[in-house]
């Protein structure tokens, strides 16, 4: 009795292996925009909390010692919007990232965060 064999061809195995290279190499290169991103939204609610009557200036003082420390640089203090909306301090920033892929391929994504 012969069964039939069961498993993954070698065309198989190279194109799942290109896949998961390719899934890897965006992941290498868009993972630390997005880290980025998420340190300076957690730090706009730190401030928030924090300095709830502080001026506008303070608030941006604020935010350029947390930049040094994290080390953020694509929002600068004054692309920040600073509102109040009642007694509620909002803080918020939007920007454009230019993430380069290989060759002449890259990718822009839109970052948006407030502390509403």
């Amino acid at each position: 009795m012969h069964t039939k064999q069961r498993g993954i061809s070698l065309m198989g195995l190279i194109m799942g292996l290109f896949l998961l290279i390719l899934v890897a190499l965006f992941g290498m290169k868009l993972i630390p925009s997005y880290l980025e991103f998420r340190s300076m939204k957690v730090a706009i609610n730190a401030i928030a909390q924090e300095r709830g009557g502080s001026s506008v200036a303070d608030i941006r003082k604020a935010f350029d010692a947390r930049s040094a420390i994290d080390d953020f640089s694509s929002v600068k203090p004054q692309d920040l919007e600073i509102t109040k909306e009642g007694n509620q301090l909002v803080i918020g920033f939007a920007y454009r990232k230019e993430v380069p892929l290989f060759g002449g391929v890259g990718m822009y994504i839109d970052y948006t965060a407030s502390t509403r």
